[in-house]
């Protein structure tokens, strides 16, 4: 994933007000933390940091007042009802350095004929290079039949990646199409 280039402001007030006036003016209140360092309180152009942070575990380099922050997004507070971002906790990274992230996981393929699948898990914990966090790990099903299941030891990680999660967590049901309304229906039942 190649790094995205953002100019901040540093920020000096603090406050739901101030960050109210901030949004307003087409910015966003972020901080910048890790390695030892004091956080570092800035403000982000609204439009760009949008269109940066549409990918998860976005890498951003960040120019506060000439001096270069690689970051990576840890976290977006959204409104709840607009959705717009209010605010963006950034980690400090170095190129070469290992980070822990929730990557997602993609299906790709068809099940073999009689047989449903059913995603258990989004997202799997894996670590990687900071600077080549991939966007997703493919599992393909294709002609997989109903019991064979995918598990996260089964996963084909991007390269220079180590898998963090437990290794018997279930990714992926294959289950056969008849067993599988049936448990819909009984927990439909058991709703009501």
């Amino acid at each position: 994933m190649s790094e995205q280039k953002l100019t901040a402001e540093l920020r000096t007030e603090f406050g739901k007000g101030y960050a109210r006036r901030a949004r307003m003016a087409g910015q966003i209140p972020a901080v910048i933390y890790g390695h030892g360092a004091e956080p570092l309180h800035v403000n982000l152009p609204a439009k760009a940091t949008t269109l940066a942070v549409r990918v998860s575990n976005a890498l951003l380099a960040i120019d506060v007042d000439g001096e270069q922050h690689l970051t990576l997004v840890k976290d977006i507070q959204r409104d709840p009802v607009k959705q717009i971002i209010e605010h963006v906790d950034l980690q400090t990274v170095k190129a070469g350095e290992k980070v822990t992230v929730d990557v997602a996981i993609h299906v790709s393929g068809e099940v073999a004929p009689g047989a449903v699948a059913t995603l258990e898990a989004t997202t799997i914990s894996l670590e990687a290079e900071a600077t080549h966090v991939p966007t997703a790990v493919e599992v393909d099903i294709e002609g997989r039949k109903a019991g064979e299941n995918v598990h996260a030891s089964d996963l084909v990680l991007p390269k220079g990646s180590t898998l963090l999660a437990d290794a018997e967590t279930l990714v992926v049901r294959v289950a056969e199409e008849a067993a599988a309304e049936e448990a819909e229906e009984s927990g439909e039942a058991a709703a009501e």
